[in-house]
């Protein structure tokens, strides 16, 4: 079983954070790198317009090792063809020399604004600066600093970890805006020194992804460059497969709702679960509809239970014709609002419960026995006010 640590970092992984002046004075730059190599998985964007980055690491994960991973925030290197390209393959390819392995074991992460071009000098500068000093700013890996160099309109930091037998499942995520599952959603970086095969490590990830990162939606937007990657260096020896996998989707899980709490203009954090579905996937699809309604997320914001608004959203899914209005349930915090009545008192106490910092939706469709559970947040006018600024 795993039990929760105060965020250590498992063996053998170093890191490095910096500015390196891609917009402003925060921290903009992570390197984090492997004392031996590592085995890894990735899950990426499905976006046609997906980043260089998304490209060089899909195919660098598609070898089933990784040595390090560097990534750049406030700009996302998306959308300048092969000026793009050249860009990123030249901060791998630094990287790459500053710790002598094959370039192909680099992954490579970009995260910002989209359509402007990635000050490359300066990255592959800092890189180059790194190895005149003989390594001297890499040191034990600091997840709250690593989270942190990776932020673009994020309030916080995000990170978690856990322990597994003897190893520690740890990760870091980011993201605030331009959040819907397509993959995995946002940047998520993953560190353990648990030993697992390649193949195990994949399956394993994709199906953590499936049930955290995919089932999470801010504002419906996919990104260009959503990356989750996994890196195993096997240092503190083998793990139970189904402890290490609970351990990762635990550390997963709890990077989702960080993220859902953190969602740009978000006050709450939204949990809808749909029961009693044919299948996972149509308990899924459901869940996301009422989660991606503006009109339910606007409600959820002014703590307005308007279950008229959850049922409009559960119809939206017309092709579904084993949904039954006569057969489904909502209800708001377990209480049920749909098709029993609530009275007055009723209603003023749900409202009461929806001015808390998280609130729970849940539809029974009488359909199978299936469910699924997704994370969004309200809809407030900060974030019209965040993103009508975004690049100016």
């Amino acid at each position: 079983m795993w039990q929760p640590v105060e965020m250590l970092s498992p063996r053998g992984f170093l890191g490095h954070v910096a500015n390196v002046g891609v917009k402003d004075e925060t921290l903009d730059f992570l390197l984090v790198v492997s004392e031996v190599p590592s085995v890894a998985a990735g899950v990426f964007t499905r976006n046609r317009f997906a980043g260089p980055c998304v490209d060089i690491s899909r195919a660098h994960v598609a070898g089933g090792v990784l040595s390090a991973l560097v990534a750049v925030s406030k700009n996302a290197n998306v959308a300048l063809g092969d000026i793009g390209r050249r860009d990123a393959r030249a901060v791998v390819d630094a990287a790459a020399r500053l710790l002598e392995v094959d370039h192909a074991s680099v992954a490579i992460a970009a995260t910002g604004v989209i359509g402007r071009r990635l000050p490359v000098e300066r990255v592959t500068g800092h890189l180059s600066a790194m190895s005149a000093a003989e390594h001297k700013a890499l040191g034990p890996l600091d997840l709250v600093e690593a989270a942190r160099a990776i932020m673009t309109t994020d309030t916080v930091p995000k990170a978690a970890s856990v322990g597994v037998g003897n190893a520690v499942v740890a990760g870091i995520a980011k993201g605030v805006g331009m959040i819907a599952p397509d993959m995995a959603t946002l940047l998520a970086f993953f560190f353990t020194d648990a030993e697992v095969s390649a193949a195990a490590l994949d399956a394993m990830f994709r199906r953590v992804v499936g049930k955290t990162f995919n089932c999470l939606s801010i504002d419906t937007d996919t990104s260009t460059s959503d990356t989750a990657l996994v890196m195993a260096n096997g240092l503190a020896g083998p793990v139970e497969a189904d402890a290490l996998e609970e351990a990762l989707g635990c550390v997963a899980l709890d990077l989702v709702k960080q993220v859902a709490r953190d969602g740009e203009g978000a006050t709450k954090l939204l949990e809808v679960t749909v029961e009693d579905a044919r299948d996972e996937e149509q308990a899924k699809r459901v869940a996301r509809l009422v989660v991606d309604s503006p009109l339910v997320k606007t409600a959820v914001h002014g703590a307005d239970p308007n279950w008229g608004r959850v049922a409009m959203a559960v119809g939206k899914a017309q092709d579904d014709l084993d949904i039954d209005p006569e057969r489904t349930v909502i209800r708001f915090a377990g209480t049920e609002v749909y098709p029993g009545r609530v009275d007055d008192v009723g209603l003023a106490r749900l409202a009461r419960s929806m001015r808390e910092d998280s609130v729970s939706i849940s539809v029974s469709l009488g359909c199978g026995d299936a469910s699924a559970t997704v994370w969004g947040c309200d809809l407030s006018a900060e974030y019209v006010r965040i993103n009508a600024d975004y690049t100016t």
